[in-house]
């Protein structure tokens, strides 16, 4: 897939306006869907951690105190919360403005990259997947989690016409699965695991040695 810059630009002015909202925006579905999932990346974390899309930095709580991380982040306004939330955390991590599907980073740069909730609305997410894949180094961990096309054939519906709307006007997908990309990408899968009638994914997989 071929990403125009219009692409990238919409999306960052979706974040852009939704930025002072999406923590109150999430909270309700961070209880009931996506319940446990940033403990789950956190507790699989370790070493030099990356994040991308770290949006307003949601993650942060979760990872290991002594973990160096880095954050990338297409609007400035979701960047700028993040930062907030890492000075009172007493974290000094490294978070900056950048494109996922263009890594400002040099290959074999981490140990562990994470995505969460941010696959489904980036335009070229076999592109990220890649891009991951190049920062990590050989035997790193990518720890992806993210809503996904439902296994119950009602609720794929929904999302189905959900997506009408959405991808138009917010670039956000609701039938994607990350799964089949990372395994094309070369990555081995370590844990793969769907919940909530199939509609949330939780993957952790090893770049090869």
């Amino acid at each position: 897939m071929t990403t125009s810059p219009d692409q990238t630009a919409k999306v960052r002015r979706v974040w852009e306006k939704t930025a002072p909202s999406y923590d109150r925006q999430i909270a309700f579905l961070e209880k009931i869907q996506f319940s446990g999932g940033r403990e789950w990346l956190g507790a699989r974390a370790r070493g030099r951690i990356l994040e991308v899309a770290i949006g307003t930095g949601l993650n942060l709580p979760h990872y290991p105190t002594d973990a160096t991380v880095t954050g990338i982040e297409l609007s400035p306004a979701m960047l700028a919360i993040a930062r907030q939330r890492a000075a009172d955390l007493g974290r000094a991590d490294d978070l900056r403005e950048g494109d996922a599907q263009r890594l400002p980073f040099d290959n074999d740069s981490f140990d562990t990259a994470v995505c969460a909730l941010s696959l489904c609305a980036i335009p070229d997410p076999t592109t990220a997947i890649s891009e991951m894949k190049r920062v990590l180094v050989p035997g790193g961990r990518l720890l992806l989690l993210d809503h996904v096309r439902s296994t119950w054939p009602p609720i794929y519906a929904a999302q189905w016409l959900l997506e009408r709307i959405t991808i138009r006007v917010a670039g956000e997908h609701f039938t994607r699965r990350q799964l089949q990309l990372v395994k094309a990408s070369g990555f081995d899968i370590i844990e793969a695991e769907r919940l909530k009638a199939g509609s949330v994914e939780r993957i952790h997989a090893t770049k090869p040695a």
